[in-house]
């Protein structure tokens, strides 16, 4: 078939792989524009714009697809089909019009729950038991759209978002040749969404801190789904003030006693009801470390309360 692909963070990337892999013929391939990134502020391509580039594939980086000229341009490529993976732009009724076949969306969570931007974190943090990838037929309406494939996924205890990113990324890369052939065939029956939409609203910075007060479940949840970014956070004390801790990943643990109050020595913290231990930090202008390796340098005896 002749594709366009759509999409710009690392979890598209091997859905692009997939779909190369399986000689559908990729004409173009759009992404968010460079943003600077590192303490030089270089502009850098996406990830999905420098793997295209390093398959010699033709990128597209648009300001916005909703700008006359992009639309133009989509149109005159005479496609059979574009697939989109978190492309991260709205795309108007006369792009998605463009192929002969339609625009189709691989999405991470069961819809209608956890539509939007953040459906991984978002799962994560609700304490969700299983989640899942599908493959949408997509409409104007934000992930509104017939399902046509869907594979289900348990979220492990230990999972964050990389790691369930990572996961999915790669489940959902599968589903593409079989869709799309399906598609081709006319042999699928999409299904429409059932049930009451939930919205994975984008991931502010403020709701990054962590509140001990809350249950160590959701403490743990909250901890998992923002890490590695952008990483949930507490205040430890220090001889010159408060430094920023982030926690990275978490486990539930046995314990009480004041919320935000060390139990241990080993970082065990004492929750609203019950306590996590925390595995994985950072401290602020440091590497991610082990919590074992930071506390050899920065204790945070049992006792400590955290902010």
């Amino acid at each position: 078939m002749r594709l366009a692909f759509m999409g710009t963070p690392d979890f598209a990337v091997a859905s692009l792989a997939e779909l190369i892999a399986s000689g559908h013929e990729i004409v173009a391939v759009y992404s968010q524009p460079p943003r600077p990134k590192g303490r030089g502020q270089k502009l850098t391509p996406s990830p999905v714009h420098a793997f295209a580039e390093t398959m010699g594939l033709p990128v597209f980086t648009p300001d916005s697809m909703k700008a006359q000229d992009a639309i133009a341009a989509f149109q005159s490529l005479d496609l059979d089909a574009a697939c989109v993976v978190a492309y991260g732009q709205i795309l108007k009724a006369e792009v998605l019009d463009a192929p002969r076949l339609g625009c189709f969306n691989l999405h991470g969570s069961l819809l209608p729950r956890w539509r939007g931007a953040a459906p991984i974190q978002r799962a994560i943090m609700a304490g969700d038991a299983q989640t899942g990838v599908q493959i949408m037929q997509m409409g104007v309406g934000l992930d509104e759209g017939p399902i046509l494939l869907t594979e289900l996924m348990d979220i492990r205890a230990d999972d964050t978002a990389a790691t369930l990113s990572e996961r999915m990324s790669h489940v959902g890369a599968g589903l593409w040749p079989r869709a799309l052939a399906a598609i081709e065939r006319g042999s699928v029956t999409p299904s429409e969404q059932v049930g009451e939409p939930t919205y994975a609203k984008k991931i502010t910075p403020a709701e990054a801190r962590i509140d001990w007060t809350r249950p160590a479940a959701e403490v743990d949840a909250h901890i998992r789904g923002l890490s590695p970014f952008p990483g949930a956070w507490f205040e430890a004390p220090s001889e010159t003030g408060p430094v920023r801790v982030k926690a990275l990943l978490s486990a539930l643990a046995d314990g009480s006693g004041a919320a935000g109050e060390t139990l241990d020595d080993a970082l065990t913290v004492a929750c609203g009801t019950g306590a996590v231990r925390l595995i994985r930090v950072q401290r602020e202008g440091k590497a991610a470390q082990s919590a074992d390796e930071m506390l050899r340098g920065f204790a945070l005896p049992a006792g400590t309360v955290l902010g």
